[in-house]
């Protein structure tokens, strides 16, 4: 294991004959920006809420960095099992190190989490569309008459036509390195997001009304501060892509990923402090969940930064496809003779296919679901499965019988796998019973 990690060459073939994928051609900066665009999405809206939630911004960040160690740990134990199974996806890797039946379980519990992330990703896009839409019409005449709006600004017809002029071409392509240039455009979307909510508390205090900053509060309790670790996880969530990012990388060697893995989720802790810590301090304990919504809808800077926003959004739901036409195609194979040599036309074809059905079931659900919110709060928690539990929990128990350790090293690992999974059920258990409470009221 210490062999592997220490040296500097590629651990995986050259050719990636298993995966059956072209050469990789990932550069490094682009893993990063994919990275970073995997984990930058809806949940940045909902750190200022969640530093109020924790009872400010000492506790928050204190969780926030707490967690950060079991996230990189999560992506460098994932990049590891992938080179040692030589295995392209997620599922992939888990059914590789840890066994059919864990490998099975991981493909189902995958299948169902990024169909619900992208369910949620279309209908955060559809509510940035809608309030864009509000605030671009005026609804109503001069003498103050109400008006219908017109049929084209109607969210049904707007969110279906971006999915597929936008969307749906950027959900096409084969390999997730084609996304590198689209999550360059998101990342600084969600930069610009970030930004606005910092000027917006030095320089625009007096029009949003306030007198002074609000004071942080003080915590309430213990289970107020870990209640915002499935909305952390939420945030920081990239662990489903990063074997197919990792796959990709030109240069594969373990200390260049855990480099790549630290500096993305660095850049992360940045941006997500930032805009948790201004929106927090902004607007207090009176923030909304989305942010965005406590600041005036006709301020022109907020309508760009929503309008931003939401293309930095768009640009994770592709990825996201990517990820679950991978899961598909292990699911249909597996049962049968595994995997087949198909003609470039087939592979296409069935890739089209499976597009398409994935978009338009998301975006029915999308479009006929009225809250989204609980589901969020649910996704919060699976996250933290496969950040916690089937990474630096099973994989890495799985690895340490089949490498040569001493007995501390072997020890110290089983005893950090075991931490993790514990962890990890903590979270995904406490999300389920709030998500559930939450709709039974």
């Amino acid at each position: 294991m210490e062999r592997a990690a220490g040296e500097g060459r590629p651990l995986l073939p050259a050719a990636g004959g298993s995966a059956g994928l072209s050469s990789p051609e990932l550069s490094s900066a682009g893993a990063v920006f994919i990275l970073l665009k995997s984990a930058l999405g809806a949940g940045l809206l909902s750190f200022p809420w969640a530093f109020g939630r924790a009872g400010g911004a000492v506790p928050a960040l204190l969780v926030e960095l707490g967690s950060l160690v079991f996230l990189v740990s999560g992506l460098a134990v994932l990049g590891y099992a992938a080179a040692l199974s030589a295995q392209p996806t997620y599922q992939g890797v888990v059914r590789a190190v840890c066994g059919a039946a864990v490998g099975k379980l991981c493909e189902v519990c995958f299948l169902l989490n990024l169909f619900m992330i992208s369910v949620a990703l279309l209908r955060v896009v559809g509510d940035q569309l809608e309030k864009l839409c509000d605030s671009l019409y005026l609804n109503g005449t001069l003498s103050g008459a109400p008006q219908l709006p017109p049929w084209y600004v109607d969210q049904r017809f707007t969110l279906s036509a971006l999915c597929v002029l936008v969307i749906f071409p950027l959900s096409v392509p084969r390999e997730i390195g084609f996304q590198k240039y689209s999550s360059i455009l998101g990342t600084l979307a969600a930069c610009y997001l970030t930004l606005v909510i910092i000027l917006k508390y030095y320089l625009q205090a007096e029009s949003l009304s306030l007198n002074e900053p609000p004071q942080p509060s003080r915590s309430s309790s213990w289970t107020s501060i870990f209640s915002v670790i499935p909305t952390i996880c939420f945030g920081f969530q990239c662990h489903e892509a990063c074997v197919a990012i990792y796959s990709s990388m030109r240069n594969q060697s373990f200390s260049h990923w855990v480099a790549v893995s630290v500096l993305s989720m660095l850049i992360c802790l940045l941006i997500y402090s930032l805009t948790g810590l201004y929106g927090y301090l902004t607007f207090g304990e009176a923030v909304a969940s989305d942010v965005l919504m406590s600041y005036p809808g006709n301020d022109p800077v907020v309508i760009i930064a929503r309008l931003l926003f939401g293309v930095s959004i768009v640009t994770i739901y592709p990825i996201v496809v990517l990820l679950g036409r991978s899961v598909v195609k292990d699911l249909w194979a597996t049962p049968k003779r595994g995997a087949v040599a198909v003609s470039e036309a087939h592979e296409r074809c069935s890739r089209v296919a499976l597009t398409v059905t994935w978009m338009a079931a998301t975006l029915g659900i999308a479009l006929f679901v009225p809250d989204i919110g609980k589901v969020i709060e649910l996704i919060g928690g699976i996250s933290a499965f496969f950040i916690f539990i089937f990474p630096a929990g099973l994989c890495l128990v799985c690895m340490t019988g089949t490498r040569s350790l001493g007995p501390r090293k072997r020890a110290a690992l089983i005893a950090w796998g075991v931490l993790s999974v514990l962890g990890g059920a903590f979270v995904c258990g406490q999300s389920a019973a709030l998500a559930v409470l939450g709709l039974l009221r």
